[in-house]
């Protein structure tokens, strides 16, 4: 079975950073064909020039969109309550941490700066959305149990936090540690994978999954044009793997073709 069809059994899946970029994919992508889960939450910090994200809202009716800047905790609150009054009693079933920046800076020309805006977008705002999506996914998680679905699964509760193969530290060696000489991007993702194995262990006991995943080098603004894949071809992949995932997933980092990679 194709792990996308698995989507089908979700009642709700949140993405963050929803208006472009692999976000905008994801939501394309879980809304299109007939695997798509029974609500479609997709945030993004200005709905109102969120033009392509709208125009697929108004093509499938289970698309919602919600306010959400990541780094703000006002906003994070909001959204939460917000978040909560769609799902209702049945809770949020899968939170997609997709939202996050690259600050291109090398030895030369980063700052504290610099590390500290790319550290707050792409490590502490999973981290905080997470903490304060936690009620949700519990609900949800202590529903499936309840109906007899003790294992882990997206159609249970997971935490997907949208990692990069350039944050493990074994691998930053070589000519991919001389072509990617970013200071900011890299140590934010590497920290990402840390939080991600933080978070496997204080979720595991509410049946909560939680991973990690490198969706590829992909053809978007932040990924740039020399890029191999396009962001179909990645997130096709991507979901197919998430939409596959196990307790025997939990605490892993994956790329997007479902093979493990190094931390």
């Amino acid at each position: 079975m194709s792990g996308l069809v698995n989507f089908r059994g979700c009642c709700s899946v949140l993405v963050t950073g929803a208006s472009r970029g692999l976000g905008l994919q994801i939501v394309r992508d879980l809304a299109s064909g007939g695997s798509s889960p029974g609500k479609i939450i997709a945030t993004t910090r200005n709905p109102a020039t969120a033009q392509k994200l709208q125009e697929l809202a108004d093509k499938h009716n289970n698309i919602h969109i919600v306010p959400l800047d990541v780094v703000s905790q006002e906003s994070i609150e909001k959204c939460v309550e917000e978040v909560g009054q769609l799902v209702q009693e049945e809770g949020l079933n899968c939170l997609i941490n997709n939202a996050g920046i690259n600050v291109v800076a090398d030895f030369h020309s980063v700052t504290a700066e610099k590390m500290i805006e790319n550290f707050h977008t792409n490590t502490v705002a999973p981290l905080m959305v997470t903490k304060a999506f936690l009620p949700l996914l519990k609900q949800a998680a202590s529903r499936g149990k309840a109906a007899g679905s003790g294992s882990m699964s997206i159609q249970r509760a997971a935490v997907i936090n949208i990692t990069s193969l350039l944050g493990s530290v074994e691998l930053n060696w070589g000519e991919r540690a001389n072509n990617f000489s970013w200071y900011p991007y890299r140590t934010s993702k590497s920290a990402l994978n840390m939080v991600t194995r933080c978070l496997a262990v204080d979720l595991e006991a509410d049946g909560i999954l939680c991973m990690g995943i490198h969706p590829g080098w992909v053809r978007t603004d932040m990924g740039g044009s020399q890029a191999p894949l396009s962001p179909e071809e990645s997130i096709s992949s991507l979901l197919h793997v998430i939409g596959g995932l196990t307790e025997k997933d939990h605490g892993s980092f994956l790329n997007f073709t479902g093979e493990v990679l190094p931390w």
